[in-house]
């Protein structure tokens, strides 16, 4: 294969976009070149790409990237219910939303929890910078209590967190990372495209312009003394199962198919993001230690999405002919008798 090519025999710049209007130095701009780099290695078809998303900073995004994807930027706090239609229509399509927190917590909160509950088979991602950057800085409902404006406003109250939310309502990937730390964004980002359900990700992506100072939880400075790491976090492609047997506190070396080596180091204490319980444990305990806690928070891998459980055909509802869809003389007459 042609080393400037990816899997599918396409270039790194089929998935570059238009130039950033945002801020230089804004978190969300270190997203999109993360997001950049995740779709190129992870091989996805631009035109099975569905970019999807509402108002805000954030909602600029997907004009950054993948130009040749399918896009629709909808009204405020509206997206999950674009990308729900979109999934539900062609199930075929890889359906990736990008959300802010005010989008996501505030105006969109109750469009989120039904998406999380109905397990949409979808990639959400939350540029999360603690307050509205479109409208002059003001708190969202991302903000950490105790966190102050760079005007000297002190908020008093309690903030949203939307990855616990999401783990309570039935999301069966959740996890948290940070707009500058690449190396654990893009294998979860890649983690987050091959998981069959909704898949949260919400990455705090500092403000330069509003949020940035000190005495704000969201700012470069703050993350940096307070960011703390779960695992190291990767991602493998599907390929031959391969087992491997060692002992706890040590390491092994894999080998795999196309040549790539892993070192694997088995911990004295795995953190187990299969359990829903340690998992909410966990964010709260860091929360409560002003910590920002990072890493593949929580996945179910054994849940139905929203396509299987409504029972949807393989075949795309957009691709059905009516002929497809319309009831035969004798089935509407068998359905009308099974009523009497």
């Amino acid at each position: 294969m042609n080393a400037n090519v990816n899997a599918i025999g396409l270039s790194r710049d089929v998935y570059k976009g238009a130039a950033t209007t945002l801020c230089a130095g804004c978190g969300h701009n270190s997203i999109t070149n993360n997001l950049i780099k995740a779709l190129y290695d992870y091989g996805v078809d631009p035109y099975k790409l569905a970019k999807m998303s509402g108002i805000g900073c954030s909602s600029k995004t997907p004009a950054y990237f993948v130009d040749r994807a399918h896009g629709f930027n909808g009204v405020h706090g509206r997206m999950p219910s674009l990308a729900t239609g979109a999934k539900l229509a062609n199930r075929e399509l890889m359906v990736l939303g990008i959300s802010g927190d005010g989008d996501t917590a505030s105006i969109g909160l109750g469009q989120y929890c039904h998406m999380m509950r109905r397990n949409v088979d979808c990639t959400y991602i939350i540029e999360d910078n603690g307050c509205y950057g479109l409208t002059k800085g003001q708190f969202s409902a991302t903000a950490d209590r105790g966190s102050v404006l760079k005007k000297g406003q002190v908020n008093e109250f309690e903030t949203i967190d939307v990855c616990g939310l999401a783990v309570e309502l039935g999301a069966t990937f959740v996890a948290r990372s940070f707009s500058g730390d690449g190396k654990q964004l893009i294998p979860l980002l890649q983690a987050a495209f091959s998981h069959k359900g909704i898949a949260v990700l919400d990455v705090i992506s500092p403000c330069v312009t509003f949020n940035d100072h000190e005495g704000s939880t969201k700012s470069y400075n703050y993350i940096k003394e307070h960011h703390a790491v779960l695992h190291t976090a990767d991602f493998i492609m599907g390929s031959a199962e391969i087992t491997v047997d060692y002992e706890p506190g040590t390491c092994t070396e894999i080998e795999f198919d196309n040549g790539n080596r892993v070192l694997l180091r088995k911990l004295e204490h795995e953190y187990d993001p299969t359990n829903r319980i340690e998992a909410l444990r966990t964010m709260h305990e860091a929360r409560d230690r002003g910590e920002l806690v990072t890493g593949l928070l929580y996945v179910d891998t054994h849940a139905r999405d929203l396509c299987d459980r409504e029972r949807l055909p393989q075949t795309p509802l957009a691709h059905l002919r009516e002929d497809d869809l319309r009831l035969s003389r004798e089935q509407w007459s068998s359905l009308m008798e099974s009523f009497a």
